[in-house]
């Protein structure tokens, strides 16, 4: 925790420097005042001597107003500061989970990375203005109450340096208790915060199947295992004030009564016990700001833990350090003897795969569900590396193309396609941010989206939900393929990004795109056979490898798993009835 706050907190060094003066500087206004006190006391009220109560009243009064600015401006310094080093931790957050692979996304989860990067995040910020608040000028009042308090009489302050330990010795007792129970909370926020997620975003799924009381108890069991865990911290950290107010009010009792019998017997002025109870309280007072403090560092030492994770780990895909830049622009895809293996994974999930996409075909992929069609379009856009093989473009392996210059080459339309919240011309826009409105009007026409856009309160200026919410997954689907075709990428990706559209529209659609991709190489990816009989090339994808390749014809004739499929489909007729109902 040390050294990732201590990173974070060096831009501001000089700051930090300055709001110490000023805290040290309302430090020593605040140690003067019982000095005066005790001054006032044996050289104004037992001397009878009213000047000199109106003069060092006076100098009291400018120390406390003094005391009072520097302390207001050392608070909006340290505030600033926190605010800086949250700010920073969550952008370096936020950078890094950007630079991971979906894969290393699923392994932290989103409800942990969202967690660690505003909870967590947060905690530290606390930390960190409390540290610059409270624990810097708590041990400077302290120490210096301690000195003071001996200047005044050596042997009553035996008394004031027992508190120290007696107190420090409880608190270390209850802090070293609270720290695992912090790492259990925030466990248990991850835990509330996914089941909430899924909860939300399933509540169709959860109705369909009368699952609510299902969800509930899972809901209430994450519940309680947070209650629980609080509950526990929270009563250890109530214990803990008490049991330091009665320590110190045992020792204040103390110090009264053999102060008493001093003053009694002429050890010392009765202007020196109050000086030496106002020391007594102050320092206890610094004592009482810094629990406050050092109750935070549990907590936040987990928190510190957590955002480390995010920080220190490497991404799997990284940009090159020398970008190679093609000759040319064609847009020729080829994959050879392309192997992945997911991480941590013993065996290939892909192996042996070898094809080719040229500029002006299309390039069908076919094949059951999980025989990797959509592992093999991640490769093409890197969402993840080859662990074996190659896979190029324009002759360039896609790892020494620039991460920029890959995207602005490869357009992709996912079978879930994810819409942003804003307006449609936003997330049009997120193609081309240079796009015209007659631009995006084209982009819509293609896509066959133009029409219900225009129905749309605003039309280019909709409101659009948080992931598509607000409109259907057709309507989703073709809203995002404008937003590729603003690209004008020279290789099209479309994953299986028909299916929530009806006959009708799915074969306006594909006309429209055999116009506005010619010259591009196009690879689809279709669960149906009738979808992709028009291909110049159908690769067959079965478990992983490739079982086979050429025109739907071909493959009707003379491959068996592609026969499978195909007759597995509506009709059971392969060839003349499935192209005829797709008509």
């Amino acid at each position: 925790m040390r050294a990732l706050l201590r990173d974070r907190l060096r831009p501001y060094r000089g700051r930090i420097l300055v709001q110490a003066g000023l805290q040290f500087a309302q430090t020593v206004g605040m140690l003067l005042l019982p000095t005066l006190n005790a001054a006032i006391v044996n050289q104004g009220i037992v001397a009878g001597d009213t000047g000199a109560i109106l003069r060092l009243g006076a100098i009291m009064i400018a120390v406390s107003l003094a005391q009072l600015a520097t302390a207001i401006v050392a608070e909006l310094m340290a505030a600033h500061t926190a605010a800086d080093v949250g700010r920073d931790l969550r952008s370096l957050v936020f950078r890094k989970v950007q630079a991971f692979s979906p894969y290393q996304v699923a392994r932290f989860g989103t409800p942990s990375l969202t967690n660690r990067t505003l909870n967590d995040v947060q905690q530290l910020q606390t930390l960190v203005i409390s540290t610059l608040t409270s624990l810097l000028t708590a041990p400077i009042i302290c120490v210096t109450s301690l000195v003071m308090a001996v200047r005044q009489d050596p042997p009553l302050s035996v008394l004031t340096v027992l508190t120290i330990p007696v107190t420090a010795l409880v608190v270390l007792v209850m802090l070293a208790r609270l720290s695992p129970l912090y790492e259990r909370i925030q466990a248990s926020l991850d835990r509330l915060n996914r089941i909430l997620r899924e909860q939300i975003s399933g509540v169709r799924v959860i109705r369909a199947f009368v699952r609510d009381d299902h969800e509930k108890q899972r809901f209430g069991e994450a519940n309680r295992g947070m209650f629980t865990a609080s509950v526990r911290a929270g009563r250890l950290g109530a214990t803990l004030f008490p049991v330091v107010v009665l320590i110190s009010n045992v020792f204040s009792i103390a110090l009264v009564w053999f102060g008493g019998r001093r003053i009694a017997g002429g050890g010392m002025p009765v202007g020196a016990l109050s000086a030496f109870l106002g020391y007594q309280v102050q320092m206890l007072t610094a004592l009482v700001i810094a629990l406050y403090v050092l109750l935070t560092v549990p907590r936040a030492r987990v928190s510190a833990r957590r955002v480390h994770e995010v920080l220190a780990t490497e991404p799997e895909l990284t940009a090159p350090a020398r970008p190679v830049t093609p000759p040319s622009r064609r847009g020729h895809l080829e994959l050879r003897e392309v192997e992945y293996r997911h991480p941590g994974a013993q065996e290939a999930f892909l192996s042996g795969v070898s094809l080719s996409a040229e500029p002006g075909r299309t390039t069908a992929l076919v094949g059951s569900t999980g025989s990797g069609k959509t592992t093999l379009l991640n490769l093409v856009l890197r969402l993840a590396d080859v662990t074996a093989g190659s896979v190029t473009i324009d002759g360039v392996d896609v790892r020494q193309l620039a991460p920029d210059r890959l995207a602005a080459t490869v357009g992709l339309v996912p079978q879930t396609p994810y819409l942003f919240t804003g307006t449609v011309a936003e997330n049009l826009r997120y193609g081309d941010p240079d796009a015209t409105d007659a631009q995006l009007w084209h982009a819509l026409e293609t896509a066959q989206a133009a029409d219900f856009v225009r129905k749309m309160p605003g039309r280019l200026a909709a409101p659009i939900g948080p992931g598509g919410s607000t409109v259907s997954g057709g309507q989703r689907q073709r809203l995002a393929i404008a937003r590729t075709l603003l690209r004008r990428p020279a290789i099209y990706l479309f994953d299986d990004c028909f299916s929530a559209l009806d006959y009708a529209t799915r074969a306006r659609l594909r006309a429209a795109l055999a116009v506005e991709t010619a010259g591009s190489a196009v690879v689809t990816v279709a669960q149906e056979v009738r979808l992709v009989e028009d291909a110049d090339t159908v690769v067959v994808l079965d478990q992983g490898r490739v079982a086979g390749s050429g025109t739907h014809r071909e493959l009707l004739r003379d491959n068996e798993v592609y026969r499978e499929i195909a007759g597995s489909q509506p009709s059971g007729e392969p060839a003349r009835e499935l192209k005829q109902e797709a008509v």
